[in-house]
């Protein structure tokens, strides 16, 4: 007897592959152009976003305010965190200053070395051996919300510290969620009710049918980034709020 073949039931999801690594290489092959290429950011909600890859490209001189203060601050050797295609360590090195970069995108990597930068593929907690100590642990960009939540921060914030000098410096930048307004309210109502931070968010960069992995990227009240450093081996020493915006630069000390 005939059989019909076996199909496939159901919506197929989009394939694990380096989806932010994809967009960023089509940016910098077109000259970095604006919206040249488009990342798209899904959260777990459905929410979708879609941003100017051009981004990652910008110069000090494009920068807030605030964003180009928080830069200037480090000094000695640096480890850019989630250094992406060289955004911050680039002008860095034109400034003389010694820095390594790491990123989890092999993508982003591979152009972040021909732009000149000592990249190493890897993220936090779990540090690459081999780095070596630094005078200043960077995470610009709203990287700060790599400290995932506060579940999670402990351990990224004393991965870091294993790496920093005595008297080193962590400086980086963030975003206060706020009443998440219109668009936010009710996803950080759910975060709430199950048991997570207000502006804990769960993520992934979507290209086309490709996908990143899901990841925690954590934008936390100051009070909130304030009870996290205190339960780890660094000081707060300083959080400098941005006047037209929820972002803050954080400076912390080892």
């Amino acid at each position: 007897m005939d059989t019909e073949p076996a199909r496939d039931s159901g919506p197929r999801q989009p394939r694990i592959d380096d989806a932010f690594g994809r967009i960023l290489a089509r940016c910098w092959d077109a000259g970095a152009a604006p919206w040249s290429a488009v990342e798209v950011i899904e959260r777990e909600d459905g929410l979708i976003e879609a941003n100017d890859a051009a981004r990652y490209f910008a110069a000090p001189e494009q920068w807030t305010p605030l964003h180009r203060w928080g830069w200037e601050q480090p000094s000695g050797r640096i480890l850019d965190v989630g250094s992406g295609a060289g955004r911050h360590s680039v002008p860095w090195l034109a400034r003389g200053l010694e820095v390594v970069g790491l990123e989890p995108s092999p993508g982003a990597v591979r152009i972040s070395r021909a732009r000149g930068v000592d990249t190493v593929t890897g993220s936090v907690p779990d540090l690459p051996e081999g780095l070596g100590t630094f005078d200043t642990i960077a995470l610009f960009g709203n990287n700060l919300g790599l400290l995932g939540g506060p579940a999670q921060a402990s351990a990224v914030l004393t991965a870091l510290a294993s790496v920093a000098r005595p008297g080193a410096r962590l400086i980086g930048s963030g975003l206060d969620p706020g009443d998440g307004g219109t668009d936010h309210a009710e996803y950080h109502a759910w975060n709430l009710r199950r048991g997570r931070a207000r502006g804990q968010l769960l993520l992934r960069v979507r290209d086309g049918a490709t996908t990143t992995p899901w990841f925690d990227y954590w934008f936390a009240t100051p009070d909130e980034l304030a009870a996290a450093v205190a339960e780890s081996p660094w000081t707060l020493e300083s959080l400098d709020r941005d006047p037209a915006g929820p972002g803050y630069v954080a400076c912390l000390r080892r």
